[in-house]
């Protein structure tokens, strides 16, 4: 059970999904919307296409998976900022990295991930009740941290944390935290001795060969 709940969460994370949810559920009970332009409205708004199209495609989705990785990938593709999370992810081995290098091994992440959790977003319980408990800016305002919580019958309550930047216009999430673990933190432990050993283009390589899988937690 915590398996699939951390897979779900995960998908919905990489979505910028969760939060927007309970910001709806906030914003009903207050009366009042999210400020435009500000993450709080850029979750709100887009999640709640997300949901509702999830809701509305799933028996389609359950029976072909094709149509689900193309609509999970399309959306991540515009809400998280796969570059520069590739950069965080790569650390120092990315330092001095050209641009074309990253965004291989942005692309070979974003697939393993997308086929490892988006079929997760099938089992995600829209019911569940999640709660907002902080926005706070960071760095100036430059980053803003949302914090939430899954709160579930007969279980704790799971804090997820959201990490945001502007790119443009746009708020975008560059990493999530649930319960307290950074996957970016994650998966640069994951991919520390691999680039070591090899280029960032060879280590993408063998991610889209499946030779290496990004791997959220523990469990396998």
């Amino acid at each position: 059970m915590k398996r699939i709940l951390t897979a779900s969460v995960l998908a919905c994370a990489l979505l910028a999904g969760v939060p927007s949810l309970a910001l709806a559920q906030a914003t009903a009970a207050a009366g009042t919307a999210p400020a435009a332009g500000t993450p709080s409205a850029m979750v709100l708004g887009n999640t709640t296409r997300i949901l509702s199209t999830l809701e509305s495609r799933r028996a389609e989705f359950s029976k072909n998976r094709a149509a689900l990785s193309q609509f999970v990938t399309t959306e991540f593709n515009q809400l998280f900022d796969r570059d520069y999370a590739a950069r965080l992810v790569l650390g120092t081995h990315g330092r001095g990295a050209a641009d074309a290098d990253v965004a291989l091994f942005s692309d070979a992440l974003t697939s393993s991930l997308m086929q490892r959790y988006g079929s997760a977003l099938l089992d995600f319980n829209t019911r569940l009740q999640v709660r907002i408990k902080s926005e706070t800016p960071l760095r100036g305002g430059a980053i803003v941290k949302v914090s939430s919580e899954f709160l579930r019958q007969g279980g704790e309550p799971v804090p997820v944390d959201y990490l945001l930047r502007k790119t443009g216009n746009q708020w975008k999430v560059f990493d999530v935290m649930v319960e307290g673990v950074s996957f970016v933190q994650t998966f640069r432990n994951q991919f520390d001795a691999p680039l070591s050993q090899k280029s960032i283009a060879q280590v993408a390589a063998d991610i889209k060969a499946g030779k290496l899988q990004a791997q959220a937690s523990g469990n396998k």
